[in-house]
């Protein structure tokens, strides 16, 4: 790949600039799972923090890094530090416990182990909290990165080893003046390394930009182990390849605990064929340029489609992440490595998936962008608010009241069945959290979680968005197209407001539901599907079936095991703490330090009955957080009291007709605007609308 002549000043290259852009690469890393893991230098002052490590502490991270590690450990303890930290850079790594005292005042039992100079003079504390107790099956699947070491070194162009840093040494057991000039083969066993093979995986990181795996590696002394590698090509301003980083884990103990745990037949998880990273490179014109195989894997595209292909990243991102994004390539752009931060990916199937990601800037490699990505599987690595029944498993889920809880228990009983459910409520009471809280202690938790709003859908598109089309069906139809039903086989097809559900369409319907199989629009072939149903309304579907406006069968055929959610009014004693994490959210989302709300505010929050339910209170909230210039909320009240007093001494409907009639004066008379801004489809509000009796000329 290069020529003999050329590789000293490769070499020299390498040494001179690839430092820096393996050190971002190590970063991205490291830094994106949700692991407590710390860089500190010498003098024991932290460097750099990860996500895990702020939610450890109870901080954020810019609240950590500058601190000494004597900052967070219990008083009892800090004279120790000193000895502690002189003989951990003496011998290189160290392992032990001590009390950490988190921003709440509370002491926590905290287990760590350090590992020096992983980069020069930086060194590597992974941190974990003794009081959760995890499982086999748990710390195979978090896998190495939070107790393990880190083997850091690079090769020029033609594979031999250029530079060999201390975790690389730790790993292998060479030291540097042994491997340098060495070809990088020589860490594998010699029928896991084929000249064909090594010079196939370099040809492609050069080409891809980056490239990963999982395979044996050999140390000096012989001995074997499997870790995972990701390789990433260094090129020079001018395009020229000057070589490669590398960054290389041990996985052993994670790899041995998924062999005994699929030979106790018990199936972890699918792995991409590829590395575990998983990651794509953005250039100009948000065009994908690169993309591993495990974010191929995750997001479902080939690489044909997804690289120069008809989709751009901003495609795979939705609308109300993509400002994230853009806050990302900035602080990259500033820091060289962003912040990891939550967001969701759309797959090509149109199902969303939650990640952490980290956008790094590389600016040695020929591409603008290095986005690394990690699953958060069942909401790992997620803020959640606690309920006192198994709030883990209902993330999202605020609350602590009795009627809450009545719920939750509810859908404990009905989740590890294939039964139905049907969800009534009225708007904004969070049905579809109920929804996804079913199919998240489901067997089919792992499988496909597909919706659908039949009242967003225009009536004449409903069928072909259920249950697809052939080509050539009907006028327009140039190519075959996927259903919601099949989209959804194995896993689990949630209809929300399914009292729209035109009447001619609904025998279709439940014979799908009954047979277990379906005809796409224009087909004859009949398709059989295994979908667990779950169906969601605000209308009174008993008063529907009375007008002759909703099939009887088809309604007792949803209603194997109803669920009703409680209007807000009903559990106001949540309103708090509602209010409290939708606050915490919001400023999150926009970069705020809000973390006050004045008791003058929650009292008035308290007092209104909030007609739109939990939709309208957090509506209000983000519109408080965006008033908000201090770190106390500062909440439009004017608008609740002004309210509260048009309305006083009405009933219920006097309230809601009020509230809509204020809205829609706001809003121009638009009923778009005044159903977004009421959080509800227009038909619902032209529905509510038509039940309270509001025209224009109340208007």
């Amino acid at each position: 790949m290069h020529s003999a002549a050329s590789q000293p000043q490769s070499s020299k290259w390498l040494l001179d600039n690839g430092l820096k852009q393996l050190e971002l690469l190590f970063r991205a890393i490291v830094f994106q799972p949700a692991e407590p893991i710390l860089i500190a230098d010498n003098d024991r002052n932290y460097r750099d923090a990860s996500c895990g490590a702020g939610k450890l502490f109870g901080l954020p991270r810019n609240k950590i890094i500058g601190r000494r590690v004597d900052d967070f450990a219990e008083p009892s303890f800090r004279p120790q530090i000193d000895q502690l930290w002189r003989a951990f850079l003496q011998q290189g790594e160290q392992r032990g416990t001590f009390r950490l005292i988190g921003s709440d005042g509370r002491v926590r039992e905290v287990e760590y182990t350090a590992k020096g100079n992983v980069l020069p003079v930086r060194h590597v504390l992974a941190l974990r909290d003794t009081s959760k107790k995890l499982s086999e099956m748990a710390w195979a699947a978090e896998g190495a990165a939070r107790m393990h070491d880190y083997a850091l070194y690079s090769f020029d162009a033609d594979g031999r080893v250029v530079a060999w840093y201390a975790g690389a040494q730790r790993i292998y057991g060479y030291q540097s003046e042994e491997i340098v000039g060495q070809l990088v083969s020589c860490l594998y066993p010699a029928e896991e390394a084929p000249d064909g093979q090594m010079q196939e995986e370099l040809e492609r990181a050069a080409t891809q930009g980056h490239f990963g795996n999982e395979r044996l590696h050999i140390q000096k002394d012989g001995a074997r182990f499997w870790a995972n590698a990701l390789t990433m090509a260094l090129r020079s301003e001018s395009g020229e390849l000057q070589g490669f980083a590398r960054v290389v884990r041990d996985f052993s103990e994670r790899h041995a605990a998924e062999e005994k745990l699929r030979r106790g037949g018990v199936l972890l998880r699918q792995r991409a064929e590829e590395s575990t990273v998983a990651g794509f490179v953005s250039g100009e014109f948000d065009r994908i340029t690169e993309a591993n195989d495990a974010f191929l894997h995750m997001v479902g595209y080939s690489r044909e489609e997804l690289i120069a292909g008809p989709v751009y990243w901003p495609d795979l991102t939705p609308a109300e992440y993509s400002h994230m994004d853009e806050e990302a390539q900035e602080e990259g752009l500033r820091y060289g490595i962003c912040t990891p931060f939550e967001k969701e990916y759309i797959r090509k199937d149109g199902t969303r998936i939650n990640v952490l990601a980290t956008v790094a800037v590389l600016s040695l490699s020929p591409f603008r962008w290095i986005t690394i990505v990690q699953i958060l599987t069942g909401g790992e690595g997620t803020e959640k608010i606690d309920n006192e029944s198994e709030g883990d498993n209902f993330e999202e889920i605020v609350g602590r009241s009795a009627a809450l809880k009545r719920i939750l228990k509810q859908v404990e009983t009905v989740a590890p069945t294939d039964a139905t459910v049907l969800i009534l409520g009225e708007t904004g009471t969070g049905k579809e959290l109920i929804a996804r809280a079913v199919h998240r202690m489901s067997p089919r938790r792992d499988l496909p979680f597909i919706t659908l709003n039949c009242a967003a859908i225009p009536t004449g598109l409903l069928e072909s968005e259920l249950f697809g089309y052939e080509r050539g069906a009907f006028t327009g139809a140039l190519r075959q197209k996927i259903g919601r039903f099949e989209m959804a086989h194995r896993g689990t097809l949630f209809l929300d407001e399914v009292g729209d559900i035109p009447l001619d369409l609904q025998p279709k319907l439940l014979r799908a539901l009954q047979e277990k199989a379906f005809e796409r629009l224009g087909g004859t072939r009949t398709i059989p599907i295994d979908v667990r149903l779950i169906a969601a309304t605000n209308r009174n579907l008993t008063q529907m079936m009375g007008d002759k406006l909703f099939r009887s069968d088809l309604y007792y055929r949803l209603k194997v095991f109803p669920i009703t959610t409680p209007p807000l009014r009903e559990h106001a004693e949540d309103i708090p703490a509602l209010a409290e994490y939708f606050t915490r959210k919001y400023a999150r989302e926009m970069g705020k330090q809000v973390e006050t709300i004045p008791s003058d505010t929650m009292r008035a929050l308290m007092s209104w009955p909030w007609p739109g339910n939990v939709r309208e209170l957090e509506n209000f909230i983000e519109r408080s957080v965006i008033l908000s210039r201090g770190s106390t909320l500062r909440a439009p009240l004017a608008e609740l009291r002004a309210d509260a007093v048009e309305t006083a001494g009405g009933t219920l409907a006097d309230i809601e007709r009020e509230y809509i009639i204020h809205v829609l004066q706001e809003t121009g008379s638009v009923i778009s605007a005044a159903a977004t801004r009421l959080g509800v489809p227009r038909t619902t509000l032209n529905a509510m609308m038509k039940k309270l009796g509001i025209s224009r000329k109340h208007l």
